[in-house]
């Protein structure tokens, strides 16, 4: 018995050693040890949750791809898949070489960046932010191919998509995303922000990436102008997509994507309001699809499958610079809204403006992109207010609608209006360049035969081929 009592009493104290040593200078973790290992577990969480809503982001394509191919016709859907796939390679490539340096470069006079050409110098930070930033600067043209579809050259298209990548989309985001204190509408030394008194707030793309690309190809639909049969004696005549169930698949993908969209663009894996911007985002977009859907029922008696599924994607569009900023009921409002410029837009594109947009892009990403821009202006509750108390992203100052006076929605009316300018004027310029130098459209023959043939010698469907006798 007393032998045993020994063996733990020196069991003990060897116990007792050890954790004397461990409690010793030479292996216990000081405070400062302890923050810098906590920073860099931040640091790392924040690099994956980039890489994962770069992934999500990157697999819109997917869907644009899907929604453009159903909403237009089987003779046309190798093309439509050759524009979307040569979108994203483009993208990788032209953002890499011009685009980043002209976006995120050194500053000069607000307007655009000089250097990180190639990303000469990057780091890991660097590249995180590359890839993401990269996959919102492809999704511009992509906007344009849809609106654009089954008549466009298919080598314009592609000069396009470099022109945008390069100059439209990054210069515009250089003003709004560079963080210069010279940006021209975000910047603190800015001479419109300091006239204003507040800088424009844009979270997601609402006006940078939807806006840009949703008015960018207003030039474009303008000027290759519609397709033959699109118009009747002045009237507007349904051209129907051939595959329904792609259309709505695509626009299932499109929605899953904003969790990376706008979740992904708090820029840290440890923002805990990114609840906030996915909750934003999902209750904006189905209310723009109820609304949407309840519109054509009542104005044709019947639910319209395309319409309303374009009446979620303009919800989501329209929350995507506000989704931070605001309320669960604004964000349903705001998706609403959404949802009643969608049917307006295309019904006054068509009927009034005599354009022939076969998948609706001007008015989901240009006009409800707009909408976006301005509701930040009215429902913002200010950053460090209410529910925003913890915030570190989100509008400076609260909208017209609490409290905070037109500040804001003025600034945010001037980003408007620069989106319509630039996307628009500059696309149109381009695309008249295009039309004198390559030729914007294919031959009427072309376009008949359907551009898999003419364009890439191909069909997407050869089971439809009769062997002739």
């Amino acid at each position: 018995m007393l032998k045993n009592i020994q063996k733990i009493g020196k069991l003990l104290i060897i116990i007792c050693m050890i954790l004397i040593a461990l409690s010793s200078p030479a292996f216990a973790s000081t405070a400062e040890e302890n923050a810098e290992a906590i920073e860099g577990l931040q640091t790392s969480l924040t690099f994956v949750w980039l890489l994962l809503a770069s992934g999500l982001v990157f697999f819109m394509h997917a869907g644009f791809s899907l929604v453009e191919t159903g909403l237009t016709r089987s003779k046309n859907t190798a093309n439509i898949l050759m524009k979307n796939f040569m979108t994203v390679i483009l993208g990788i490539l032209i953002y890499w070489a011009v685009g980043w340096g002209v976006m995120y470069g050194a500053d000069a006079a607000g307007l655009v960046g000089t250097n990180q050409f190639f990303l000469a110098g990057a780091d890991n930070a660097t590249w995180n932010s590359w890839f993401f930033q990269m996959v919102f600067a492809a999704t511009g043209a992509t906007i344009v191919s849809g609106a654009m579809a089954e008549r466009t050259n298919f080598k314009a298209y592609l000069v396009y998509c470099i022109l945008m990548v390069a100059v439209i989309y990054p210069v515009y985001g250089h003003w709004v995303w560079s963080g210069s204190d010279l940006a021209l509408l975000s910047g603190a030394e800015s001479p419109i922000v300091k006239a204003i008194g507040v800088a424009h707030h844009d979270f997601a793309g609402s006006g940078v990436v939807h806006s840009i690309g949703g008015y960018s190809a207003l030039a474009g639909v303008l000027l290759v102008g519609a397709r033959i049969g699109k118009f009747r004696d002045g009237k507007a005549v349904p051209i129907p997509g051939h595959n329904l169930t792609f259309a709505f698949l695509g626009t299932l993908i499109l929605a899953l994507g904003w969790i990376g969209f706008n979740g992904g663009s708090t820029l840290s894996g440890n923002d805990a309001y990114m609840n906030l911007v996915i909750a934003n985002t999902f209750l904006a977009g189905a209310a723009g699809a109820v609304v949407t859907m309840a519109i054509t029922w009542m104005t044709t008696g019947k639910p319209d499958p395309s319409l309303s599924a374009n009446g979620l994607l303009g919800g989501l569009v329209a929350i995507t610079a506000p989704c931070g900023s605001v309320s669960n009921l604004a964000a349903l409002l705001i998706g609403a809204i959404a949802g009643v410029i969608i049917y307006a837009g295309v019904m006054f594109n068509e009927n009034r403006l005599k354009l022939d947009d076969p998948v609706g892009a001007i008015a989901v990403h240009g006009y409800c992109g707009s909408w976006g821009l301005i509701s930040v202006g009215l429902f913002s509750i200010g950053i460090g207010n209410g529910i925003l108390a913890d915030a570190s992203y989100a509008a400076a100052v609260p909208g017209l609608f609490y409290g905070g006076g037109i500040s804001l929605l003025l600034i945010q009316l001037v980003a408007v209006i620069a989106t319509i300018v630039w996307g628009f004027g500059l696309s149109f310029i381009i695309f008249k360049i295009l039309d004198a130098v390559i030729g914007l459209r294919v031959s009427a023959e072309e376009e008949i035969m359907g551009l898999d043939i003419c364009e890439h010698g191909i069909r997407a469907y050869p089971e439809y081929l009769m062997r002739e006798e």
